[in-house]
Order: structure tokens, then C-alpha cells, then sequence
């Protein structure tokens, strides 16, 4: 998949998805606005759970609380998500 007009904070983001070690410190909403600009469409679900639609395929995710940092499983399997689809940084 070919990104135009990446926005330098999506880039970004992008970029720490795919850092080695598997980093413990990107932002759960930073996520959340990646995946809008690659067209997800977000969904509420019950308790602190998001629906992602995004490559014809539905991802169920859990909001990080009370931090708002993502853990490191979530990291790696977004970053799986990404490079299967051809999103990569």
C-alpha cells in the first residue's frame, strides 16, 4: 500500500509500531488516529473494547486505562495487522 500525504504525527506512529524491542510507551489515541487516515471505520463496544474495521477485516482491541500507553502485545499484534496489509514504514 502506497501512503501520500502522511501526516508527519502519523508517520511517526507508524514508525514506533515497527521499532525494535516492541515499544511499551505509544499512545493508545495516536493508534486511533492512524487507523482513521488508512480509512478504519472505529467502533464502541462494550466496556473499554473498540472495534477496528480495516482492510475488509475486523480487529477488536482493548483501550489501555488508566494509562494511556498500549502494551506490548497489542504493539505487536497492530504491527503484524500492518505489514500483512502492506502498511509499513
Amino acid at each position: 500500500m502506497v501512503l501520500f500525504l502522511m501526516k508527519r504525527k502519523h508517520q511517526k506512529t507508524l514508525e514506533r509500531l515497527f521499532t525494535h524491542p516492541v515499544s511499551a510507551n505509544i499512545k493508545w489515541l495516536d493508534i486511533e488516529a492512524l487507523f482513521g487516515f488508512l480509512g478504519a471505520e472505529l467502533l464502541e463496544r462494550e466496556g473499554s473494547r473498540i472495534e477496528v474495521f480495516l482492510f475488509n477485516e475486523v480487529r477488536v482491541f482493548h483501550r489501555p486505562h488508566p494509562r494511556p500507553d498500549t502494551d506490548k502485545g497489542a504493539v505487536v499484534s497492530i504491527r503484524k495487522w500492518l505489514k500483512d496489509n502492506g502498511v509499513l514504514p
